[in-house]
């Protein structure tokens, strides 16, 4: 199964080194193919769920992701919808699927090899344990990461085991039912495969075993050769022990002449396990945060970090009136946020975070926000972002009001890593009122700082009086919206009069530019000729706004397509940015190639190495998917250098996504920008990335390999690496938790060559589970001249013992009045009575209606048997509900009133949806 990680979004092959699952020849299947059906089918299955119970239909009208994002959010909300959340979670759910291989290509069970079965299953097991206590605390992205790990390993199961040998065409249930055994296992004294020295036999399995139905998998040797006698083998060219008799491989990773039946058995049965495992997890979850996991959610995220002290009283209040404005004005559209996050600081104290999709909750939660404390000057101001950046989503819009610097200054590292990290673009609206408060000195800490984390970040640092505040908060409800995109953004430093060219395309709405400076004059010309500047509020191109340190120039609507220009005369330092509305947009993704079994390309955790060429992932998407654009060129370009830009070699990977190999990176901090056309309307488009990025020499490797268990500590192996100079270097963890770390404050490095080092994390014994932590480490050269860092979330989840599912036993159907004929069914009802149990189990926590157009009533949940009551009318005969006891095992009641002599129901994907997944799926 192929190691791409779907950073090339349901790329099917790469033209290079053998990968698992895959093969140059038609017809192969990948991890990120079935995957990605599987996912697909499922995402399609829940949205039509939601549109059925909301009483609209669920009819896409393309393969993009937009397409499916805007059906499944419904025809009611008017506006842009950006598919670019549930194209990222997607690629979230395809990495770490493929990151398995690397990460864990010595590890059998991770992969069911050498007859692992207990051990892979545990794995399993512990997964999805794991996902769906991350889910009911809504940490999403860490669901989403071991998501792809635990399908990575299942379906794994299917291509390295002999199950689809043994006439096996349906999933093993047991592998996702810890309460099931795992029964008929070859012990490893029975010989189960014959020999085969060309490595390519139809089928290896000795007889008896295939009579036995005795279930084997190959043995795997990447560094030796031994295996126990009469073993089969994985086989491949990176597995010694297939060199050992009995020669040979069984795994089915490729399609080829002599096993594509096998191959073809393998896939099928690894994509209905995959569907099965997503269902268990979304009747867990239910609909809507199943979809909220897998990205299907209007782009905008509200999320405020506020200053509460003393002074702070009329930020607090403009906070809330802003918050309040987007609510009420943007409710039943695609720009209402999916999300609200509050973080309030103080000091010594910040937090706790705040995070609901519940509109008048947020209202409910700013209106208690009191200006309190805080007598000196510096806040805790880093440490309030720092929760919001491992909190909001990845790609978030951030907004932070304070009127102090940061007391907490010794962060700011970690805040770049972290917005490096995460894509989050910061914006700072900065008060000063100093006067007022008692001053103190924290360790070189200025509004300076705010100003470099929002630039590196692709955000603004407004400074305005009080009085002022209001007039600039309008930048907030421009990027509180779906289908946010940067076409250009720049700063100069120290202020040098300069033109700056920008390409606007048809399909960009609501475009504005931002300057922030001081002493700034300019002229803004568009593609005719015609000018306006600095000096006309409302002249022919557009309006402009002016408050504090912040020029806003909202363009007309009537704006033309084409190259526009701005001249902009400074000797201050500024920074200018263009925005608009549009779903042309990209992800991307710098990566760095890996070998081994499966070879492929890794996310790269950190900034890419200093002297060597940088790699990068593109993904494209627009209005009609990635087939309605071409991409022109890619590059890499200074924000604050010349405007020359480092051209990318493109490898077109199909479906949109493009491999981007830059040979010589540029020095200091960099985006990267393309242009396109846009064939929909046939006008050229630019885009660019908000967030800066450099090189470094040094590099920091960990991977966390397991879920952390409340009140024990956890070991985390960690590496440090340089190009540059050997000597110590600096090492520095925190997580965004404050949980207790162990850990070396420095290490003796050598250039070259790896030093090994072990972190230790404690998470209390009172711990949630479900908590996400988002961890730090960072490597610094005693000159302060290289550095970097890697960041790494982990689950906390407590040991699961309960794996029995809720159990449901029919008591009576009364259902005679219900006609055979179903058009006489509309006076009739029908009605069911059912016990359910969890045994010794956690009790159960929910039960809800799956299936069926009746009502659902039941008993209190905390009694031991709940009784369930189900009432409907004979048109609607069947039903399904679900109940979840409290570790998310999950239990189904099921009946049907189909008589002998109705139409039989056949249970199938609906045309549109198996044309849609086709050709979502297609090669290019």
């Amino acid at each position: 199964m192929t190691s791409l990680l779907g950073i090339a979004l349901l790329a099917v092959a790469l033209s290079g080194p053998t990968v698992a699952f895959v093969s140059v020849r038609s017809g192969a299947s990948s991890h990120v193919t079935i995957t990605g059906t599987a996912l697909l089918q499922k995402v399609a299955e829940t949205c039509r769920a939601v549109a059925e119970a909301g009483g609209y239909e669920f009819e896409p009208t393309g393969t993009s992701p937009e397409e499916l994002v805007q059906a499944c959010l419904g025809p009611t909300a008017v506006g842009e919808v950006s598919g670019a959340k549930f194209y990222s979670a997607l690629q979230q759910v395809f990495t770490q699927n493929g990151l398995v291989d690397r990460d864990f290509a010595t590890s059998d069970r991770h992969h069911f090899n050498s007859e692992t079965f207990f051990e892979g299953r545990g794995l399993i097991t512990e997964g999805v344990m794991a996902i769906k206590a991350n889910i009911r605390q809504e940490n999403f992205q860490a669901a989403r990461e071991i998501l792809g790990k635990v399908l990575h390993t299942l379906q794994d199961f299917y291509s390295h085991s002999n199950w689809v040998e043994l006439g096996n065409t349906e999933p093993y249930i047991n592998l996702i039912r810890p309460d099931l055994p795992l029964d008929n296992l070859a012990d490893v004294n029975t010989p189960t495969c014959s020999d085969c020295a060309s490595g390519t036999c139809p089928n290896q399995i000795l007889p008896n075993i295939l009579k036995e139905k005795k279930l084997t998998s190959g043995y795997m040797g990447i560094f030796s050769p031994f295996k126990p006698k009469g073993k089969c083998s994985h086989g491949g060219a990176d597995d010694f022990t297939s060199i050992s008799d009995p020669r040979g491989g069984i795994n089915k990773d490729e399609r080829r002449p002599d096993n594509m039946a096998l191959h073809d058995a393998a896939v099928k049965a690894a994509t209905a396990a995959s569907l099965e495992l997503l269902q268990d997890i979304r009747l867990t979850a239910g609909d809507d945060d199943f979809l909220r996991m897998m990205g299907i959610a209007r782009s905008s995220v509200v999320c405020f970090v506020i200053d509460t002290t003393g002074s702070m009283s009329d930020e607090i209040d403009e906070a809330r009136r802003v918050v309040y404005k987007i609510i009420d004005s943007k409710k039943g559209t695609q720009d209402e946020p999916s999300e609200y996050i509050l973080v309030p600081f103080n000091d010594p104290d910040f937090g706790p975070m705040i995070r609901t999709i519940d509109a008048d909750e947020m209202k409910k939660q700013i209106s208690k926000l009191k200006a309190d404390g805080g007598d000196d000057a510096p806040e805790m101001c880093l440490s309030g972002l720092q929760l919001a950046l491992t909190g909001a989503p990845d790609s978030s819009h951030i907004f932070v009001f304070t009127d102090a610097t940061a007391k907490d200054i010794a962060l700011k590292d970690t805040i770049l890593a972290l917005i490096r990290s995460t894509k989050s673009k910061v914006s700072f609206f900065m008060t000063n009122v100093l006067s007022k408060r008692r001053r103190r000195s924290v360790a070189s800490a200025s509004f300076n700082d705010y100003k470099d984390l929002a630039v590196a970040s692709g955000g603004q640092a407004i400074h305005v009086s009080k009085n002022q505040l209001p007039q600039a908060t309008d930048v907030i409800l421009d990027t509180s919206t779906s289908a946010l995109v940067t076409v250009l953004q720049r700063a100069r430093s120290p202020g040098i009069q300069e033109t700056f060219t920008f390409l606007l395309d048809e399909s960009l709405n609501n475009i504005t530019l931002y300057i922030t400076g001081i002493s700034i004059s300019f002229t803004l010309t568009n593609p005719s000729g015609v000018s306006q500047n600095n000096n006309e509020a409302n002249g022919k191109l557009g309006t402009i706004q002016s408050v504090g340190n912040l020029i806003r120039i909202r363009l007309n609507h009537d704006k033309q397509t084409g190259t526009w220009k701005i001249n902009i005369n400074s000797n201050q330092p500024y920074t200018i940015k263009v925005t608009g509305q549009s779903t042309i947009t990209f992800i991307y993704e710098f990566v760095e190639s890996f070998g081994g079994p499966h070879s492929g390309y890794a996310v790269l955790n950190g900034r890419p190495q200093a002297g060597q060429p940088a790699k990068l992932m593109l993904s494209m998407m627009g209005r009609k998917g990635p087939s309605s654009m071409t991409v022109g060129d890619v590059g890499l370009v200074l924000v604050s250098g010349p405007e020359a830009i480092t051209g990318g070699t493109k490898t077109d990977m199909g479906n949109g996504n493009i491999l981007v190999n830059v040979d010589s990176v540029p020095e200091g901090e960099f985006v990267l920008t393309l242009t396109g056309t846009d064939k929909v309307s046939n006008s050229q488009f630019q885009r660019q990335s908000t967030t800066q990025m450099s090189v470094s020499k040094v590099h920091v490797q960990a991977v966390v390999a397991s879920s952390v268990e409340p009140g024990k500590p956890f070991k985390l192996p960690f590496s440090v690496m340089t190009q540059g100079s050997s000597g110590q270097y600096a090492i520095n963890a925190r997580n965004d938790r404050d949980f207790p770390m162990d850990y070396p404050k420095s290490l003796t490095v050598t250039s070259g060559q790896y030093t090994n080092a072990t972190l230790t994390i404690t998470p209390p014994a009172n711990t949630q589970s479900g908590t996400d932590v988002t961890l730090t480490i960072e490597a610094k050269s005693s000159s302060n001249t290289n550095s970097n860092y890697a960041v790494l979330r982990m689950s906390v989840v407590t040991k699961i013992t309960d794996f029995v599912q809720p159990l449901c036993e029919v008591v009576s159907v009364i259902d005679d009045n219900c006609p055979d004929d179903l058009s006489q069914c509309g006076t009739f009802t029908w009605e069911l009575s059912a016990n359910l149990t969890d045994g010794n189990g956690t009790g159960i926590e929910t039960i809800s209606l799956h299936q069926g157009n009746g009502t659902l009533s039941h008993t209190s949940l905390s009694s031991p048997i709940v009784n369930a009551n189900y009432n409907a009318s004979c048109c609607s005969r069947i039903v399904e509900f679900v109940a979840v006891d409290k570790v998310g095992n999950v239990g189904k009641c099921y009946h049907s009133i189909v008589r002998s002599g109705s139409p039989a129901l056949t249970l199938s994907l609906p045309l549109w949806l198996c044309i849609w997944i086709s050709a979502f799926m297609a090669r290019p």
